[in-house]
Protein backbone atom coordinates (compact mmCIF):
# COMPACT_ATOMS: atom_id res chain seq x y z
CA UNK A 1 0.00 0.00 0.00
CA UNK A 2 2.97 2.31 0.56
CA UNK A 3 3.96 2.00 -3.10
CA UNK A 4 0.38 2.75 -4.15
CA UNK A 5 0.28 5.82 -1.90
CA UNK A 6 3.57 7.02 -3.38
CA UNK A 7 2.13 6.70 -6.89
CA UNK A 8 -1.00 8.62 -5.88
CA UNK A 9 1.12 11.37 -4.33
CA UNK A 10 3.22 11.49 -7.51
CA UNK A 11 0.04 11.92 -9.54
CA UNK A 12 -1.06 14.88 -7.44
CA UNK A 13 2.40 16.46 -7.69
CA UNK A 14 2.52 16.02 -11.47
CA UNK A 15 -0.85 17.75 -11.78
CA UNK A 16 0.54 20.69 -9.79
CA UNK A 17 3.57 20.87 -12.10
CA UNK A 18 1.29 20.87 -15.14
CA UNK A 19 -0.09 24.33 -14.43
CA UNK A 20 1.39 27.77 -13.69
CA UNK A 21 3.71 28.69 -12.26
CA UNK A 22 5.56 25.57 -13.45
CA UNK A 23 3.52 25.35 -16.68
CA UNK A 24 4.88 21.98 -17.86
CA UNK A 25 1.75 21.49 -19.92
CA UNK A 26 2.65 18.18 -21.54
CA UNK A 27 2.45 16.56 -18.10
CA UNK A 28 -1.34 16.75 -18.49
CA UNK A 29 -1.06 13.71 -20.76
CA UNK A 30 0.57 11.56 -18.08
CA UNK A 31 -0.17 13.10 -14.66
CA UNK A 32 -3.20 10.88 -13.94
CA UNK A 33 -1.47 7.66 -15.00
CA UNK A 34 0.38 7.13 -11.67
CA UNK A 35 -2.94 7.32 -9.84
CA UNK A 36 -4.40 4.68 -12.14
CA UNK A 37 -1.39 2.46 -11.45
CA UNK A 38 -1.97 3.01 -7.74
CA UNK A 39 -5.60 1.92 -8.12
CA UNK A 40 -4.49 -1.24 -9.92
CA UNK A 41 -2.07 -2.00 -7.06
CA UNK A 42 -4.84 -1.44 -4.51
CA UNK A 43 -7.06 -3.96 -6.28
CA UNK A 44 -4.18 -6.44 -6.56
CA UNK A 45 -3.81 -6.54 -2.77
CA UNK A 46 -7.01 -8.58 -2.57
CA UNK A 47 -10.03 -8.18 -0.34
CA UNK A 48 -12.33 -5.15 -0.40
CA UNK A 49 -10.49 -2.36 -2.19
CA UNK A 50 -13.08 0.41 -2.36
CA UNK A 51 -11.77 2.22 0.70
CA UNK A 52 -8.18 1.95 -0.52
CA UNK A 53 -9.11 3.33 -3.94
CA UNK A 54 -11.01 6.23 -2.40
CA UNK A 55 -8.14 7.14 -0.09
CA UNK A 56 -5.60 7.01 -2.91
CA UNK A 57 -7.69 9.33 -5.06
CA UNK A 58 -8.29 11.61 -2.08
CA UNK A 59 -4.54 11.81 -1.43
CA UNK A 60 -3.82 12.76 -5.05
CA UNK A 61 -6.62 15.33 -5.05
CA UNK A 62 -5.56 16.92 -1.78
CA UNK A 63 -1.99 17.33 -3.04
CA UNK A 64 -3.21 18.81 -6.33
CA UNK A 65 -5.55 21.36 -4.80
CA UNK A 66 -3.16 22.25 -2.01
CA UNK A 67 -0.21 22.59 -4.35
CA UNK A 68 -1.96 24.58 -7.06
CA UNK A 69 -4.07 26.84 -4.82
CA UNK A 70 -1.47 27.46 -2.10
CA UNK A 71 -2.17 31.18 -2.48
CA UNK A 72 -5.45 30.78 -0.57
CA UNK A 73 -3.50 30.79 2.69
CA UNK A 74 -2.05 34.24 2.00
CA UNK A 75 -5.40 35.68 0.99
CA UNK A 76 -7.11 34.43 4.14
CA UNK A 77 -4.28 35.54 6.43
CA UNK A 78 -3.53 38.92 4.86
CA UNK A 79 -6.99 40.17 3.91
CA UNK A 80 -9.67 38.24 5.83
CA UNK A 81 -8.46 38.97 9.35
CA UNK A 82 -7.64 35.33 10.06
CA UNK A 83 -4.57 34.53 12.24
CA UNK A 84 -1.83 32.40 10.70
CA UNK A 85 -2.96 29.21 12.46
CA UNK A 86 -6.56 29.74 11.43
CA UNK A 87 -5.59 30.54 7.84
CA UNK A 88 -3.50 27.38 7.69
CA UNK A 89 -6.42 25.35 9.04
CA UNK A 90 -8.82 26.85 6.48
CA UNK A 91 -6.36 26.18 3.66
CA UNK A 92 -5.85 22.59 4.81
CA UNK A 93 -9.62 22.06 5.04
CA UNK A 94 -10.07 23.53 1.56
CA UNK A 95 -7.47 21.17 0.09
CA UNK A 96 -8.93 18.12 1.83
CA UNK A 97 -12.53 18.92 0.82
CA UNK A 98 -11.67 19.68 -2.81
CA UNK A 99 -9.59 16.50 -2.88
CA UNK A 100 -12.76 14.49 -2.28
CA UNK A 101 -13.57 14.81 -5.98
CA UNK A 102 -10.53 12.74 -6.88
CA UNK A 103 -11.41 10.40 -4.03
CA UNK A 104 -14.68 9.64 -5.79
CA UNK A 105 -12.79 9.27 -9.06
CA UNK A 106 -10.44 6.73 -7.48
CA UNK A 107 -13.34 4.82 -5.96
CA UNK A 108 -15.16 4.49 -9.28
CA UNK A 109 -12.25 4.25 -11.72
CA UNK A 110 -10.83 1.04 -10.25
CA UNK A 111 -13.48 -1.34 -11.64
CA UNK A 112 -13.46 0.46 -15.00
CA UNK A 113 -9.71 -0.03 -15.28
CA UNK A 114 -10.24 -3.78 -15.58
CA UNK A 115 -12.47 -3.47 -18.65
CA UNK A 116 -11.39 -3.58 -22.28
CA UNK A 117 -13.14 -0.25 -22.79
CA UNK A 118 -11.36 1.41 -19.87
CA UNK A 119 -9.85 4.20 -21.99
CA UNK A 120 -13.05 6.06 -22.94
CA UNK A 121 -14.91 5.02 -19.78
CA UNK A 122 -12.37 6.42 -17.33
CA UNK A 123 -11.98 9.56 -19.45
CA UNK A 124 -15.76 10.08 -19.32
CA UNK A 125 -15.71 9.55 -15.55
CA UNK A 126 -12.92 12.12 -15.19
CA UNK A 127 -14.86 14.73 -17.16
CA UNK A 128 -18.13 13.99 -15.36
CA UNK A 129 -16.50 14.60 -11.97
CA UNK A 130 -14.42 17.55 -13.16
CA UNK A 131 -17.51 19.43 -14.26
CA UNK A 132 -19.16 19.17 -10.85
CA UNK A 133 -16.66 21.61 -9.30
CA UNK A 134 -18.52 24.57 -10.83
CA UNK A 135 -21.64 23.68 -8.86
CA UNK A 136 -19.89 22.95 -5.57
CA UNK A 137 -18.67 26.30 -4.21
CA UNK A 138 -15.35 26.68 -6.05
CA UNK A 139 -13.89 25.74 -9.41
CA UNK A 140 -10.50 26.53 -10.87
CA UNK A 141 -8.13 24.52 -13.08
CA UNK A 142 -9.45 21.78 -15.38
CA UNK A 143 -7.10 19.28 -16.97
CA UNK A 144 -8.07 20.58 -20.41
CA UNK A 145 -6.84 24.10 -19.59
CA UNK A 146 -3.32 22.78 -20.13
CA UNK A 147 -4.18 22.26 -23.81
CA UNK A 148 -4.66 25.99 -24.47
CA UNK A 149 -1.09 26.02 -25.79
CA UNK A 150 -1.29 22.67 -27.61
CA UNK A 151 -1.62 23.20 -31.36
CA UNK A 152 -3.16 19.78 -32.02
CA UNK A 153 -5.65 19.62 -29.13
CA UNK A 154 -6.76 23.25 -28.78
CA UNK A 155 -8.86 23.30 -32.02
CA UNK A 156 -11.24 20.85 -30.34
CA UNK A 157 -12.31 23.48 -27.77
CA UNK A 158 -14.70 25.43 -30.06
CA UNK A 159 -16.71 22.22 -30.40
CA UNK A 160 -16.62 20.62 -26.96
CA UNK A 161 -15.34 23.35 -24.66
CA UNK A 162 -12.56 22.60 -22.21
CA UNK A 163 -14.17 19.27 -21.33
CA UNK A 164 -13.38 17.69 -24.68
CA UNK A 165 -9.72 18.53 -24.12
CA UNK A 166 -9.87 17.04 -20.63
CA UNK A 167 -11.38 13.90 -22.16
CA UNK A 168 -8.62 13.58 -24.77
CA UNK A 169 -5.87 14.10 -22.19
CA UNK A 170 -7.52 11.66 -19.78
CA UNK A 171 -7.63 9.02 -22.54
CA UNK A 172 -3.89 9.47 -23.07
CA UNK A 173 -3.34 8.93 -19.36
CA UNK A 174 -5.41 5.76 -19.31
CA UNK A 175 -3.60 4.43 -22.38
CA UNK A 176 -0.24 5.05 -20.72
CA UNK A 177 -1.38 3.23 -17.59
CA UNK A 178 -2.62 0.28 -19.66
CA UNK A 179 0.73 0.03 -21.43
CA UNK A 180 2.57 0.02 -18.10
CA UNK A 181 0.14 -2.60 -16.81
CA UNK A 182 0.90 -4.69 -19.91
CA UNK A 183 -2.69 -4.91 -21.02
CA UNK A 184 -3.49 -6.20 -24.54
CA UNK A 185 -2.54 -3.69 -27.20
CA UNK A 186 -5.98 -3.88 -28.75
CA UNK A 187 -7.29 -1.91 -25.75
CA UNK A 188 -5.33 1.06 -27.10
CA UNK A 189 -7.50 1.14 -30.24
CA UNK A 190 -9.80 3.57 -28.43
CA UNK A 191 -7.14 6.23 -29.04
CA UNK A 192 -7.73 6.04 -32.80
CA UNK A 193 -10.20 8.99 -32.91
CA UNK A 194 -7.46 11.26 -31.56
CA UNK A 195 -5.62 10.73 -34.85
CA UNK A 196 -8.38 12.77 -36.50
CA UNK A 197 -7.67 15.89 -34.43
CA UNK A 198 -5.18 17.33 -36.97
CA UNK A 199 -8.06 17.39 -39.47
CA UNK A 200 -9.95 19.99 -37.42
CA UNK A 201 -9.84 23.57 -38.76
CA UNK A 202 -6.75 25.29 -37.39
CA UNK A 203 -7.13 28.15 -34.95
CA UNK A 204 -6.38 31.64 -36.34
CA UNK A 205 -2.88 31.86 -34.86
CA UNK A 206 -0.90 35.11 -35.10
CA UNK A 207 -4.16 36.93 -35.87
CA UNK A 208 -3.76 40.72 -35.73
CA UNK A 209 -6.76 42.92 -35.04
CA UNK A 210 -7.83 46.12 -36.78
CA UNK A 211 -9.64 47.87 -33.90
CA UNK A 212 -7.93 49.53 -30.94
CA UNK A 213 -8.63 49.22 -27.22
CA UNK A 214 -7.01 51.09 -24.35
CA UNK A 215 -6.62 49.12 -21.11
CA UNK A 216 -5.55 51.00 -17.97
CA UNK A 217 -3.73 49.18 -15.15
CA UNK A 218 -3.70 51.32 -11.95
CA UNK A 219 -1.57 48.99 -9.79
CA UNK A 220 -3.13 50.09 -6.50
CA UNK A 221 -2.40 47.28 -4.07
CA UNK A 222 -4.91 46.47 -1.30
CA UNK A 223 -2.13 46.93 1.26
CA UNK A 224 -2.11 50.65 0.47
CA UNK A 225 -5.80 50.95 1.28
CA UNK A 226 -5.43 48.90 4.47
CA UNK A 227 -2.45 50.92 5.68
CA UNK A 228 -4.59 53.87 6.75
CA UNK A 229 -2.79 56.21 4.36
CA UNK A 230 -5.59 56.17 1.81
CA UNK A 231 -7.18 59.53 2.58
CA UNK A 232 -9.71 61.43 0.50
CA UNK A 233 -6.83 63.58 -0.69
CA UNK A 234 -4.90 60.50 -1.81
CA UNK A 235 -8.02 59.18 -3.57
CA UNK A 236 -8.37 62.47 -5.45
CA UNK A 237 -4.74 62.29 -6.54
CA UNK A 238 -5.29 58.72 -7.70
CA UNK A 239 -8.29 59.58 -9.85
CA UNK A 240 -6.43 62.50 -11.42
CA UNK A 241 -3.62 60.08 -12.26
CA UNK A 242 -6.12 57.64 -13.80
CA UNK A 243 -7.48 60.51 -15.91
CA UNK A 244 -3.94 61.40 -17.00
CA UNK A 245 -3.11 57.79 -17.89
CA UNK A 246 -6.34 57.42 -19.86
CA UNK A 247 -5.79 60.58 -21.91
CA UNK A 248 -1.98 60.71 -22.29
CA UNK A 249 -2.16 59.12 -25.75
CA UNK A 250 -3.83 61.63 -28.11
CA UNK A 251 -5.24 58.89 -30.37
CA UNK A 252 -8.85 57.78 -29.97
CA UNK A 253 -9.45 54.09 -29.21
CA UNK A 254 -12.71 52.31 -29.94
CA UNK A 255 -13.00 51.37 -26.28
CA UNK A 256 -11.44 52.48 -22.99
CA UNK A 257 -11.41 49.99 -20.10
CA UNK A 258 -10.61 50.40 -16.42
CA UNK A 259 -10.33 47.16 -14.40
CA UNK A 260 -12.01 45.84 -11.31
CA UNK A 261 -9.79 47.02 -8.48
CA UNK A 262 -9.61 47.92 -4.83
CA UNK A 263 -10.65 51.57 -5.15
CA UNK A 264 -14.41 51.35 -5.64
CA UNK A 265 -16.44 53.77 -7.73
CA UNK A 266 -20.08 54.49 -6.91
CA UNK A 267 -21.44 55.58 -10.27
CA UNK A 268 -25.11 55.76 -9.31
CA UNK A 269 -24.57 57.02 -5.75
CA UNK A 270 -21.77 59.59 -6.01
CA UNK A 271 -22.28 62.66 -8.17
CA UNK A 272 -18.56 63.63 -8.13
CA UNK A 273 -17.53 60.14 -9.24
CA UNK A 274 -20.17 60.06 -11.96
CA UNK A 275 -18.90 63.41 -13.21
CA UNK A 276 -15.35 62.03 -13.15
CA UNK A 277 -16.06 59.03 -15.38
CA UNK A 278 -18.15 61.17 -17.73
CA UNK A 279 -15.19 63.56 -18.00
CA UNK A 280 -12.87 60.65 -18.80
CA UNK A 281 -15.21 59.40 -21.55
CA UNK A 282 -15.49 62.87 -23.11
CA UNK A 283 -11.74 63.53 -23.03
CA UNK A 284 -10.88 60.16 -24.58
CA UNK A 285 -13.91 60.44 -26.90
CA UNK A 286 -14.59 56.73 -26.66
CA UNK A 287 -17.03 54.35 -24.98
CA UNK A 288 -15.76 53.76 -21.45
CA UNK A 289 -16.13 50.52 -19.48
CA UNK A 290 -15.37 50.58 -15.76
CA UNK A 291 -16.14 48.81 -12.49
CA UNK A 292 -18.57 50.23 -9.94
CA UNK A 293 -20.35 49.21 -6.77
CA UNK A 294 -24.09 49.47 -7.31
CA UNK A 295 -26.93 48.77 -4.89
CA UNK A 296 -30.26 46.98 -4.78
CA UNK A 297 -32.95 46.94 -2.15
CA UNK A 298 -33.60 43.49 -0.69
CA UNK A 299 -35.73 42.84 2.37
CA UNK A 300 -35.61 46.52 3.23
CA UNK A 301 -31.82 46.55 3.17
CA UNK A 302 -29.53 48.26 0.66
CA UNK A 303 -27.21 45.52 -0.64
CA UNK A 304 -24.13 46.00 -2.89
CA UNK A 305 -23.50 44.46 -6.29
CA UNK A 306 -20.24 44.28 -8.23
CA UNK A 307 -21.00 45.83 -11.61
CA UNK A 308 -19.42 46.67 -14.96
CA UNK A 309 -20.77 49.90 -16.46
CA UNK A 310 -20.46 51.12 -20.05
CA UNK A 311 -20.99 54.77 -20.93
CA UNK A 312 -20.90 56.52 -24.30
CA UNK A 313 -18.27 59.13 -25.30
CA UNK A 314 -20.72 61.85 -24.23
CA UNK A 315 -21.19 60.23 -20.81
CA UNK A 316 -24.60 58.68 -21.49
CA UNK A 317 -25.22 55.36 -19.73
CA UNK A 318 -25.32 52.55 -22.29
CA UNK A 319 -25.59 49.43 -20.12
CA UNK A 320 -24.46 47.82 -16.91
CA UNK A 321 -24.03 44.23 -15.81
CA UNK A 322 -23.76 42.89 -12.25
CA UNK A 323 -21.51 39.95 -11.43
CA UNK A 324 -23.48 36.71 -11.16
CA UNK A 325 -20.79 34.34 -9.84
CA UNK A 326 -19.44 35.77 -6.59
CA UNK A 327 -16.19 34.71 -4.95
CA UNK A 328 -16.74 32.71 -1.73
CA UNK A 329 -15.01 34.53 1.16
CA UNK A 330 -14.15 37.31 -1.31
CA UNK A 331 -17.51 39.00 -1.92
CA UNK A 332 -19.58 37.04 0.56
CA UNK A 333 -18.88 34.79 3.52
CA UNK A 334 -21.26 31.85 3.97
CA UNK A 335 -22.61 31.14 7.45
CA UNK A 336 -21.21 30.03 9.90
CA UNK A 337 -17.81 31.25 8.66
CA UNK A 338 -19.14 34.81 8.74
CA UNK A 339 -19.01 34.62 12.55
CA UNK A 340 -15.20 34.72 12.56
CA UNK A 341 -13.98 35.51 9.01
CA UNK A 342 -14.14 38.82 7.18
CA UNK A 343 -14.68 38.87 3.44
CA UNK A 344 -11.80 40.15 1.35
CA UNK A 345 -13.50 43.10 -0.35
CA UNK A 346 -13.79 46.28 1.65
CA UNK A 347 -17.38 47.19 0.79
CA UNK A 348 -19.62 46.73 3.84
CA UNK A 349 -22.06 43.85 3.65
CA UNK A 350 -22.21 40.68 1.60
CA UNK A 351 -22.59 41.29 -2.11
CA UNK A 352 -25.66 40.16 -4.00
CA UNK A 353 -25.25 38.27 -7.29
CA UNK A 354 -26.58 39.79 -10.48
CA UNK A 355 -29.58 38.10 -12.04
CA UNK A 356 -29.07 38.36 -15.81
CA UNK A 357 -26.51 38.46 -18.60
CA UNK A 358 -26.24 41.86 -20.28
CA UNK A 359 -24.69 42.45 -23.70
CA UNK A 360 -23.97 46.12 -24.36
CA UNK A 361 -23.72 47.88 -27.72
CA UNK A 362 -21.22 50.55 -28.73
CA UNK A 363 -19.89 51.68 -32.11
CA UNK A 364 -22.36 49.34 -33.78
CA UNK A 365 -20.86 46.27 -32.11
CA UNK A 366 -21.94 44.11 -29.18
CA UNK A 367 -19.72 43.79 -26.11
CA UNK A 368 -19.91 41.18 -23.36
CA UNK A 369 -18.18 42.28 -20.14
CA UNK A 370 -17.79 39.93 -17.20
CA UNK A 371 -15.95 40.31 -13.92
CA UNK A 372 -12.89 38.55 -12.49
CA UNK A 373 -13.71 35.07 -11.11
CA UNK A 374 -16.54 34.63 -13.63
CA UNK A 375 -13.76 33.85 -16.08
CA UNK A 376 -13.53 30.29 -14.72
CA UNK A 377 -17.17 29.46 -15.58
CA UNK A 378 -17.22 28.30 -19.20
CA UNK A 379 -21.01 28.08 -19.15
CA UNK A 380 -21.31 31.67 -17.93
CA UNK A 381 -18.91 33.26 -20.41
CA UNK A 382 -20.51 31.52 -23.37
CA UNK A 383 -23.88 33.06 -22.48
CA UNK A 384 -22.54 36.47 -23.49
CA UNK A 385 -21.54 35.08 -26.88
CA UNK A 386 -24.83 33.21 -27.26
CA UNK A 387 -26.59 36.55 -26.76
CA UNK A 388 -24.57 38.20 -29.50
CA UNK A 389 -21.33 39.51 -27.97
CA UNK A 390 -18.74 40.09 -30.71
CA UNK A 391 -15.89 40.72 -28.26
CA UNK A 392 -15.44 39.81 -24.59
CA UNK A 393 -14.03 42.05 -21.87
CA UNK A 394 -12.75 40.58 -18.61
CA UNK A 395 -12.14 43.16 -15.88
CA UNK A 396 -10.31 41.59 -12.96
CA UNK A 397 -8.59 42.28 -9.66
CA UNK A 398 -5.90 39.68 -9.00
CA UNK A 399 -3.92 41.94 -6.67
CA UNK A 400 -5.15 39.98 -3.63
CA UNK A 401 -2.94 37.07 -4.67
CA UNK A 402 0.33 38.99 -4.68
CA UNK A 403 3.27 37.42 -6.49
CA UNK A 404 1.81 33.92 -6.50
CA UNK A 405 0.83 31.67 -9.40
CA UNK A 406 -2.86 32.64 -9.14
CA UNK A 407 -2.74 35.44 -11.73
CA UNK A 408 -0.95 33.17 -14.24
CA UNK A 409 -3.46 30.39 -13.65
CA UNK A 410 -6.29 32.88 -14.15
CA UNK A 411 -4.78 34.04 -17.44
CA UNK A 412 -4.49 30.44 -18.68
CA UNK A 413 -8.19 29.93 -18.00
CA UNK A 414 -9.01 33.15 -19.89
CA UNK A 415 -7.09 31.85 -22.89
CA UNK A 416 -9.34 28.78 -22.96
CA UNK A 417 -12.47 30.97 -22.88
CA UNK A 418 -11.18 32.83 -25.96
CA UNK A 419 -10.61 29.58 -27.85
CA UNK A 420 -13.95 28.01 -26.87
CA UNK A 421 -15.98 30.98 -28.05
CA UNK A 422 -13.67 32.20 -30.84
CA UNK A 423 -13.78 35.69 -29.40
CA UNK A 424 -11.03 38.15 -28.62
CA UNK A 425 -10.82 38.85 -24.88
CA UNK A 426 -9.75 42.28 -23.67
CA UNK A 427 -8.37 41.71 -20.19
CA UNK A 428 -7.94 44.74 -17.92
CA UNK A 429 -6.58 43.98 -14.45
CA UNK A 430 -5.68 45.91 -11.34
CA UNK A 431 -1.97 45.06 -11.33
CA UNK A 432 -1.54 42.24 -13.84
CA UNK A 433 -1.89 40.43 -16.10
CA UNK A 434 -3.37 43.06 -18.43
CA UNK A 435 -3.35 41.86 -22.03
CA UNK A 436 -5.40 41.10 -25.13
CA UNK A 437 -6.09 37.47 -26.09
CA UNK A 438 -6.84 36.52 -29.68
CA UNK A 439 -9.13 33.74 -30.87
CA UNK A 440 -6.29 31.21 -30.82
CA UNK A 441 -5.68 31.90 -27.13
CA UNK A 442 -2.48 33.82 -27.84
CA UNK A 443 -1.72 36.90 -25.78
CA UNK A 444 -0.32 40.24 -26.85
CA UNK A 445 2.66 41.68 -25.03
CA UNK A 446 1.21 42.09 -21.52
CA UNK A 447 1.83 45.05 -19.27
CA UNK A 448 4.41 44.43 -16.54
CA UNK A 449 2.70 43.27 -13.36
CA UNK A 450 2.67 45.39 -10.19
CA UNK A 451 3.31 48.61 -12.16
CA UNK A 452 0.84 51.24 -13.39
CA UNK A 453 0.56 51.31 -17.15
CA UNK A 454 -1.59 51.66 -20.24
CA UNK A 455 -1.89 49.07 -22.99
CA UNK A 456 -3.02 50.24 -26.42
CA UNK A 457 -3.63 47.10 -28.43
CA UNK A 458 -5.47 45.83 -31.48
CA UNK A 459 -8.41 43.43 -31.48
CA UNK A 460 -11.23 42.34 -33.76
CA UNK A 461 -14.93 41.67 -33.53
CA UNK A 462 -16.42 38.36 -34.62
CA UNK A 463 -19.97 37.09 -35.02
CA UNK A 464 -18.98 33.48 -35.73
CA UNK A 465 -20.86 31.09 -33.46
CA UNK A 466 -18.93 28.04 -32.36
CA UNK A 467 -20.62 24.76 -31.52
CA UNK A 468 -19.73 25.40 -27.88
CA UNK A 469 -21.19 28.91 -27.93
CA UNK A 470 -24.43 27.55 -29.37
CA UNK A 471 -24.85 24.40 -27.30
CA UNK A 472 -22.77 25.02 -24.21
CA UNK A 473 -21.48 22.18 -22.07
CA UNK A 474 -23.11 19.43 -24.08
CA UNK A 475 -19.99 17.29 -23.90
CA UNK A 476 -19.91 17.42 -20.12
CA UNK A 477 -23.60 16.50 -19.97
CA UNK A 478 -22.89 13.59 -22.32
CA UNK A 479 -20.14 12.29 -20.03
CA UNK A 480 -22.30 12.89 -16.97
CA UNK A 481 -25.18 10.93 -18.50
CA UNK A 482 -23.14 7.98 -19.80
CA UNK A 483 -20.89 7.47 -16.77
CA UNK A 484 -23.58 5.85 -14.55
CA UNK A 485 -24.42 3.43 -17.35
CA UNK A 486 -20.75 2.56 -17.81
CA UNK A 487 -20.35 1.97 -14.07
CA UNK A 488 -23.46 -0.22 -13.97
CA UNK A 489 -22.32 -2.23 -16.98
CA UNK A 490 -18.87 -2.61 -15.44
CA UNK A 491 -20.35 -4.18 -12.31
CA UNK A 492 -22.68 -6.46 -14.28
CA UNK A 493 -19.90 -7.72 -16.52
Amino acid sequence: MIAAAALAALSGALQVLTFPRFSIYYLAALSIAPLLLALARADALGGPSRKRRFLLGWLAGTIFWGGSCYWIYGVMHDYSGVPAVGAAAIFAAFSVVKGLHLGVFGLLAGPLLRRSWATPAIAALWVAIEGTHQYLAFTWLHLGNAAAAMTVLAPLAPYTGVYGLSFALAMMNVALALVLLRRPRKQLAWLAPLALLPLLPALPEDEVGSHEVRLVQPAVHPDELLSGNWTSQRAGEHYREMLRMSTADPTTPELLVWPEYSVPLYYFDSEPQRMLVELVARKVNAPFLFNSVTFREEDGEKRPLNSAILIAPDGELLAYYSKMHLVPFGEFVPWPFSLFINKITMQAGNFLPGDKVVVAEANGHKIGAYICYENVFARGVRQFVAQGAEVLVNISNDSWYGRTAARYQHLLIARMRAIENQRWILRATSDGITTVINRAGQITTPLPSFEPGVLNSKFDYSDEMTWFALYGEWFWYLCLATTPALLWFSRKS
